[in-house]
């Protein structure tokens, strides 16, 4: 692909992310009550969508990494972290002593049937959207390699 079929596409797939719709789906908790991703994302800041696996590398390198640094981005920007695993229901059971493990300081919850990757239009894993506090997705990224945690602090800061 030439440079410019690449910038073309990137640029399509930032307008695209933008201003789309939060999707009427339920995700479970990890005691396994069900709750609507809209509720969950009502907050009066930016909202970050972690989707991830335990059996993801880079999801975990991703996680741990924004784990560092979550106090310093919730006392200046706000934001709310959200951790969705897309584990399926035979791994599932391995989501909480996993993420308890970690000490991830995130809510987690479970999309164990897909529903909510297919809605999103998810392929692959780690996958990052941000959402404003009006409830819009404004920016997404998928994989993850180390610093990318750096892109998503300065997305979510321009939300400030």
């Amino acid at each position: 692909m030439t440079k410019l079929t690449l910038f073309l596409l990137l640029v399509a797939s930032c307008l695209y992310a933008q201003d789309r719709e939060i999707p009427d789906i339920a995700v479970k908790d990890l005691e396994g009550k069900q709750i609507n991703l809209k509720e969950l994302v009502k907050h009066n800041g930016p909202v970050v969508l972690s989707f991830w696996a335990t059996w993801c590398k880079p999801c975990i390198l991703e996680l741990d990494n924004i784990t560092d640094q979550h106090s310093d981005w919730v006392s200046e920007t706000g934001v709310k972290f959200i951790a969705i695993s897309v584990d399926d229901v035979r791994s599932q059971g391995k989501v909480k002593p996993f993420t308890k493990s970690r000490g991830w300081p995130f809510e987690i919850y479970l999309d164990s049937n897909a529903d909510l990757k297919r809605a999103f239009n998810i392929n692959e894993v780690p996958h990052t959207i941000l959402i404003n506090g009006m409830g819009q997705i404004v920016w997404q990224h998928s994989s993850y390699i180390a610093g990318d945690e750096e892109l998503l602090l300065a997305q979510i800061r321009k939300l400030k």
